[in-house]
């Protein structure tokens, strides 16, 4: 089970998936979206255009998005 978290450093909501993940003893890798073009490019792919974050990944397959009904809205990188 390959678990990817995607969120951000200011989403406070990625940081409590964050912490549910860790508390359960779940290994993830997390890609932080407003840092790292590639991994927004990739996680909208996954969502299909959808900017709410975190974004959970198991198995290249879209799990959850946002956490407890409530998320944080990617803004575009600038080019």
């Amino acid at each position: 089970m390959a678990l990817e978290l995607f969120g951000t450093r200011s989403c406070p909501y990625t940081a409590e998936l964050r912490e549910d993940l860790e508390w359960r003893g779940l290994e993830f890798v997390e890609y932080d979206v407003e840092a790292d073009e590639q991994a927004l490019v990739r996680m909208l792919t996954l969502t299909q255009g959808g900017r709410t974050v975190p974004v959970l990944v198991e198995d290249g397959q879209v799990k959850q998005i946002g956490w407890q009904g409530r998320g944080c809205v990617v803004a575009d990188i600038p080019s």
